[in-house]
């Protein structure tokens, strides 16, 4: 294991769940130091999720750990690695899973409920402890603030479209529901795969950045409330082969009927209790796959990575804060809808 120079470290931590940012406190620990299968990785930047907002107002479904440094997405550099340590070195550019114990295969409840930044030390924090098997290389051609979007948001949307039951395949057309985070990944990755993209919007500035991210059509949703029939039409009545949708509940009747045969359906996201309520009879009739999918394994992760390496997409960054703005970026991320991920950023 390398040496290290001081002897604390400096972390947000979620004291008062209910608060808000009020919750949270920043504080000096005793520096991490890691276990034979550990590693110590240097925080470069984090960004933050709907999710993170959740675990800070306790309305997550998933309870927090009392004082545990929040966020799950981030990325970093290792500085010491234990003696048993062989998946990275000293000096590997590195994020860390959103499920520390998800390797590959189908999940269980039992690893589903170990959360980074819930349940398990986030990344919100100068330093971040993580076990071997819940690190991944980053791709080279990434900064540390783009690298530091993908954990969650962008693992969720490629799950969504390359799920083993019926990936996605060049020439498919994918439908994205939202123009959040997980929204624009899902339209990023799908047009990168060779999909044609349809996206639904709101407002002529919207459409206009979701046709540069590689939409091919865009649908208004404020002028086409009955978005899901303007979908149908643009398909030649056929329906689209995939829906990525990042909405919820109140857009699930209307991403079913913009299903073809043997349409995949993903509802991607966490979403507050209660919604819009759906009639049975909607199936009737059709031959649809309904999925809420839970982010991804590492073995997703490691994919995603090599194909955004492979093509040289970039994630969409709406704002950087610096490390010690962290409350105004929550605050920021809360209140103005921003147009891709919030990023907080530590220095080297």
């Amino acid at each position: 294991m390398s040496s290290t120079l001081t002897t604390t470290a400096i972390g947000y931590h979620l004291d008062r769940v209910g608060n808000g940012t009020d919750g949270l406190t920043l504080r000096e620990t005793e520096f991490p130091q890691p276990g034979p299968r550990e590693v110590l990785i240097r925080v470069r930047a984090v960004s933050l999720n709907r999710r993170d907002l959740m675990i800070l107002d306790g309305t997550y479904p998933l309870p927090s750990a009392p004082g545990v440094v929040p966020v799950s997405d981030g990325a970093g550099e290792v500085v010491a690695v234990g003696g048993d340590v062989s998946r990275v070195r000293v000096g590997d550019r590195v994020a860390v899973t959103y499920f520390r114990r998800w390797i590959d295969g189908p999940v269980t409840a039992a690893v589903a409920g170990e959360q980074t930044g819930c349940n398990d030390e986030g990344m919100l924090a100068e330093y971040k402890l993580a076990g071997e098997e819940s690190v991944v290389t980053i791709p080279s051609h990434l900064s540390f603030e783009e690298a530091a979007t993908l954990p969650c948001a962008a693992v969720l949307a490629w799950s969504a479209l390359t799920s083993p039951d019926r990936p996605m395949v060049a020439g498919d057309t994918v439908l994205t529901v939202g123009t959040g985070t997980v929204g624009l990944f899902g339209l990023q990755l799908a047009a990168m795969l060779g999909g044609r993209v349809i996206a639904i919007t709101s407002g002529a500035d919207k459409a206009a950045r979701l046709t540069a991210l590689g939409a091919a059509e865009v649908v208004d949703r404020a002028d086409t409330p009955d978005w899901d029939k303007a979908v149908v039409e643009l398909t030649s009545g056929r329906g689209v082969d995939h829906v990525v949708d990042a909405v919820g509940p109140a857009t699930l009747e209307k991403s079913i009927r913009s299903a073809g045969f043997n349409g995949q359906i993903a509802l991607l996201g966490a979403f507050p209790s209660g919604g819009a309520q759906l009639d049975p009879g909607i199936f009737n009739g059709r031959f649809v796959t309904v999925r809420k999918l839970v982010v991804g394994s590492r073995t997703s992760f490691e994919s995603l990575n090599r194909a955004l390496e492979q093509h040289g997409t970039r994630p969409v960054v709406d704002r950087v804060f610096p490390f010690e703005q962290a409350m105004d970026a929550y605050r920021y991320f809360r209140e103005t809808g921003p147009f891709g991920k919030v990023v907080i950023s530590l220095p080297a």
